[in-house]
């Protein structure tokens, strides 16, 4: 049974639980509802969360859990297992994933029965045409023991996934006849409801903060791995990076923290004072029908794909500076170039800057506005000795987004900026930045086994550390405004 055909199984008898609640409510009173300590709808409301809940909740554990209890026992019955190193029984259970999978289609799809699957054995020249017939390329180098391995994990997921359906429907009925039977004249339907609603809420939250947690903790993990194989030292202050998966390897970090942080300030320099300025015009000098156009039309910016900011950056941005700036000038006869891509990421963060500023700008109560106007100051004196103090601590959050924004930046820098990494004040220089040195690493059929794939999350906790401090300084810069205006 499908995840899709089991959730509807789970809605529909929620639904229908909800129904029989509110229907039991009614009839244990013989229709007078004023007997009744909640509203006849909280009754059903009982019933559909104590069935939905816990039956998605055992589900969502069920499969994570389930993958990880499956692939240590399919690795466990490798030949000498103990003895294989993490990369090879990583790339081995990959193999025996694509494998459990090209059967499991070729099984849905009729081309093969479970019997002639049981009958196939490892000759992987049949293998490899089948598994093509499912849309699985394998390389030349699987194991001969992989596909009876493939055949044990298919069907311990097959057993899982059977044993699930059956867990997480008995667990839903379970909910529905334990709420239902619950129901009398006197149960605080309500406030059971309301419990229920607000741990929900807990969880949620719980969620999103263990969801940071994991990301950290993956981070600080694999992050140590790296350091373990490669010097902190050299990684910090080393001003050459030329990785090499052959190894001999340098890997120092400056060169691109210098290009972050150059493309970033090029993006800010452009884009806050432009949004800034747009943001006070629409919100202190532009009619009602000027900015009914206005802020939509500045707000598509943001709505544009990053990949077309990077073609608009390629095509036309970049042979621009180049043939009307760069070349007549002598700094270069590249079209990728730090300023192409740091022009290109402020069009990109207007929207960012000026939609936000635009907003906290016109929270700023009116009274204030009236007592400078009352004490003679004129519309530009008050929008800069009140109105933009006043809102200041709003602005500086707007500049913290779009500066995360243009550090978080990968497409635009490399249609724009190039892959160079290195040190230099030239701006029409090719450079390049910490995320999108983190994509190539990671690219293609790698292993979390070398300081070359490892050093992505050195790269990522050190853009981590950094945007956690550039919240810190705004925070406190926050907190100081508005303790003086307040």
């Amino acid at each position: 049974m499908s995840l899709g055909v089991l959730l509807l199984i789970i809605v529909a008898l929620a639904l229908a639980g909800a129904f029989a609640g509110r229907s039991r409510a009614i009839a244990l009173t013989g229709g007078d509802k004023r007997k009744l300590h909640s509203l006849p709808g909280h009754y059903g409301t009982v019933v559909f969360l104590f069935t939905a809940v816990p039956a998605l909740v055992l589900m969502a554990a069920w499969l994570f859990i389930s993958p990880v209890l499956i692939e240590n026992a399919a690795s466990g019955s490798l030949p000498e297992a103990s003895s294989e190193n993490s990369s090879d029984l990583t790339l081995v259970m990959t193999d025996v994933r694509k494998i459990a999978g090209g059967l499991q289609v070729l099984s849905e799809r009729g081309t093969l029965s479970e019997a002639d699957i049981a009958q196939m054995r490892g000759d992987l020249s049949s293998i490899r045409s089948r598994m093509a017939d499912a849309g699985v390329a394998l390389g030349s180098d699987v194991r001969a023991d992989v596909f009876e391995i493939a055949k044990t994990y298919r069907s311990m997921t097959n057993t899982s996934r059977m044993l699930m359906t059956i867990a997480v429907i008995a667990m839903a009925v379970a909910g529905l006849v334990f709420s239902v039977l619950r129901i009398k004249p006197e149960f605080r339907a309500r406030n059971v409801s309301e419990q229920f609603t607000r741990s929900m809420l807990l969880a949620a939250s719980l969620v999103a903060v263990l969801t940071t947690f994991g990301i950290v903790s993956s981070l600080v993990f694999e992050t140590y791995n790296f350091f373990q194989m490669y010097p902190a030292l050299d990684f910090f202050f080393g001003t050459v990076w030329n990785p090499q998966f052959r190894g001999g390897s340098e890997l120092g970090i400056i060169p691109l923290l210098w290009g972050t942080f150059y493309v970033s300030l090029v993006a800010l320099l452009f884009a806050v004072p432009v949004g800034l300025y747009a943001a006070i015009y629409m919100s202190e000098y532009a009619s009602r029908p000027v900015r009914g156009v206005a802020k939509p039309l500045l707000e598509l910016l943001a709505g544009i794909p990053t990949i077309v900011y990077g073609l608009f950056a390629l095509i036309t941005v970049g042979p621009f500076l180049r043939d009307y700036f760069a070349q007549p000038m002598g700094l270069g006869n590249s079209s990728s170039s730090v300023l192409t891509a740091g022009l290109v990421m402020g069009i990109m963060l207007i929207p960012f800057v000026s939609s936000l500023s635009d907003d906290i700008i016109n929270a700023v109560p009116q009274s204030l506005r009236d007592g400078a106007y009352g004490l003679g100051a004129t519309r530009s004196e008050t929008i800069r000795q009140v109105v933009m103090p006043a809102a200041l601590p709003g602005i500086v959050g707007a500049i913290l987004l779009a500066a995360s924004r243009a550090i978080g930046e990968t497409m635009i820098v490399v249609m724009g900026a190039g892959a160079a990494a290195r040190l230099g004040l030239n701006p029409f220089e090719a450079m390049t930045t910490v995320t999108v040195k983190i994509v190539s690493q990671l690219t293609g059929d790698t292993e979390f086994a070398s300081p070359e794939t490892l050093v992505a999350f050195a790269l990522g906790m050190t853009l981590f550390v950094f945007t956690l401090g550039l919240n810190v300084v705004a925070l406190y810069i926050v907190r100081k405004y508005r303790e003086q205006y307040e």
